[in-house]
């Protein structure tokens, strides 16, 4: 087996009152992925911290770590690095204030602003929420992003 780094993600669902899941559109070397929010756990940080630190970096958001949904239990390799292993967590998250950031109504939907961020690091982020009725394992680019989708909808959470 090939000497793979251990890559360890956070991410958080955050499902609104009126049912409708946030999701993160992002445009990364330029290819387009649909995920959960979150990120990179940093050293010495734990995973409830983490997906705190990255909601706040990220959206400007307050949220509280509630339950554990899943943690990938199958080997995946990396999209981005073919010598890393992903192992994400994910948790339902609620949020503690109103969204600050500006969430957008269609997907891939960059503005000046985004793509600023585009031009100098590679990589650009824009939010939205979809409706329940709506949302499902296509709504999602990841395959574990994929796998979550399907036990919130098998669960109604």
């Amino acid at each position: 087996m090939n000497n793979y780094i251990l890559n360890l993600r956070v991410y958080g669902i955050l499902i609104t009152g009126s049912k409708q899941v946030l999701v993160s559109d992002e445009l990364i070397r330029g290819e387009k992925y649909t995920k959960f929010p979150g990120g990179g756990l940093e050293p010495g940080e734990g995973t409830r911290d983490c997906l705190k630190r990255e909601f706040l970096e990220e959206m400007n958001l307050d949220v509280e770590v509630g339950n554990h949904i899943y943690t990938t239990d199958f080997f995946q390799p990396s999209a981005f690095h073919s010598n890393h292993q992903i192992i994400s967590v994910y948790y339902r998250v609620s949020a503690l204030g109103s969204f600050h950031h500006l969430l957008k109504n269609k997907p891939f939907d960059f503005g000046p602003e985004e793509m600023k961020q585009y031009n100098q690091n590679n990589e650009a982020e824009a939010f939205r929420l979809i409706e329940w009725n709506h949302f499902s394992e296509e709504s999602v680019t990841l395959p574990i992003d994929k796998i979550v989708c399907n036990i919130l909808k098998e669960n109604n959470q």
